[in-house]
């Protein structure tokens, strides 16, 4: 038997295997963004080339006790739909844009069950080694929508979603940008006629 397996071979070392692959899995879990995303199969959104915000937009989307100024947050989110939107060679205009964009967002407390890894069936549970013994970790959630609205049938045409784990009440700089970057990724859409018009 070789220094491996006789490490393996031990109880502790194998639970101890156990909750490093469990930490990473952790660790990748909240760097993951879960996006989905709709849209009308009827449009063109390769004829779109012009946005705004949408007019009804909320100034404040975490309710804040004023209206007449933007949150951190909304600053956040505003800065990067505009780069991604940029990026996708649309241009931001004051009147008469070919779309509007609006967004909504929230943070929610969720809870994971951890379930040991181990081939032998043993795991690291609340009170050390053990058999088959699972955890529970809260966590926060942070949603992102973004809604594209055909501004002359003021029809919404695209909706993407996001959710993601994050580490406060409030979504960070950084996360803002993860999640915006990975909802407008599936923008626009790749049906069979918005392929064509892309060639």
């Amino acid at each position: 038997m070789n220094r491996i397996s006789r490490f393996l071979s031990r109880p502790v070392a194998m639970a101890a295997v156990g909750l490093s692959l469990l930490l990473g899995a952790s660790s990748c879990a909240s760097s993951h963004v879960g996006v989905s995303s709709d849209f009308d199969h009827s449009v063109n959104f390769r004829a779109y080339k012009t946005w705004g915000w949408y007019p009804q937009q909320m100034t404040d989307t975490e309710g804040g006790p004023a209206k007449g100024y933007e949150s951190f947050f909304d600053k956040r989110m505003r800065t990067a739909v505009e780069a991604e939107m940029g990026r996708k060679g649309l241009t931001q205009v004051d009147k008469n844009p070919d779309i509007y964009v609006a967004y909504s967002a929230k943070v929610e407390d969720k809870q994971r069950v951890n379930y040991p890894y181990s081939p032998y069936g043993f795991g690291y549970g609340y009170y050390g080694y053990g058999r088959g013994m699972n955890t529970v970790s809260q966590y926060k959630e942070g949603t992102v929508i973004i809604d594209i609205v055909d501004a002359k049938r003021k029809e919404l045409a695209w909706r993407g979603m996001g959710e993601a784990q994050i580490d406060n009440r409030t979504i960070s700089e950084p996360e803002v940008y993860r999640i915006v970057g990975s909802v407008l990724g599936n923008y626009p859409p790749t049906d069979g006629r918005n392929s064509q018009a892309n060639r």
